[in-house]
């Protein structure tokens, strides 16, 4: 790594990437630094090794990305096509990585003799929500990521409950081998979103304005409601509130500073 205080790549035990000391030391460093400042130096000092970030293309998904193709285009991008994505979806997609001109857009999908031994009905999302991000998600993001060091995320603390204590720099614990997440807008609010949207002149998801405001599989995404947190439309009626490409950010795994 670039910085004296982090320890350099090469030295770092090859059986961890980072380690919950590297995340604190880097949540040190870059405590006041604005987003963009903080993804120039991931992206162009290498401090965080061979990076790529996973974009949903949701409805905030273009603040992040035009934050990202501002510092490198080339920057590799995963987007996970489940199969159970809004056609609105597909196209904000493309038309997104037409006008941000990025480079790297890495399409990946399910393995489909895991789908057809596992939801041959394609109806898994109706009675095992968990089991179907297994196999649509967790997976296949797994297989796509295993080369890289570091993950760039769009989760923000106000999302809902379970994001409210994000830090910007987390070790990733679906990878055992100490693979840093990223989450450079964790602090911003939803005022802060808009304001970048008006003042780059970014295209909406076309969902939003109906009222969809976290946007996943169809199935599995409703209206958010007045007064709710927006991710409350994701699997509304079970008790789940993550894929399981994220964890909810817990207290107790929380850098001290």
């Amino acid at each position: 790594m670039a910085s004296a205080s982090i320890r350099p790549l090469d030295v770092i035990d090859t059986a961890a990437r980072f380690t919950a000391a590297d995340a604190i030391r880097l949540n040190t460093r870059f405590a006041d630094a604005a987003p963009a400042e903080l993804l120039r130096a991931v992206l162009t000092e290498t401090l965080a090794g061979r990076v790529a970030t996973v974009s949903s293309f949701g409805a905030e998904s273009a603040v992040l990305l035009h934050l990202i193709a501002s510092v490198d285009r080339s920057t590799p991008v995963v987007f996970l096509d489940t199969h159970k994505h809004f056609a609105e979806t597909l196209a904000y997609r493309d038309l997104l990585a037409d006008r941000l001109g990025l480079t790297d857009l890495r399409v990946i999908h399910p393995d489909l003799e895991r789908i057809a031994q596992r939801d041959p009905t394609e109806l898994r999302w109706s009675y095992d929500p968990d089991g179907c991000c297994e196999i649509r998600k967790v997976e296949p993001l797994a297989r796509a990521l295993a080369g890289f060091d570091a993950t760039i995320s769009g989760r923000k603390a106000f999302q809902s409950g379970t994001r409210s204590h994000l830090p910007r720099f987390e070790i990733d614990a679906s990878d055992a081998a100490g693979r840093l997440k990223i989450n450079p807008l964790a602090s911003w609010a939803k005022a802060d979103l808009d304001a970048y949207f008006a003042a780059h002149d970014l295209p909406r998801h076309p969902l939003e304005a109906q009222g969809y405001l976290s946007i996943g599989c169809s199935p599995c995404t409703s209206v958010v409601k007045p007064g709710e947190d927006p991710r409350s439309g994701r699997w509304r009626g079970w008790d789940k509130v993550e894929c399981g490409i994220h964890t909810p950010a817990d207290d107790a795994d929380l850098p001290s500073f």
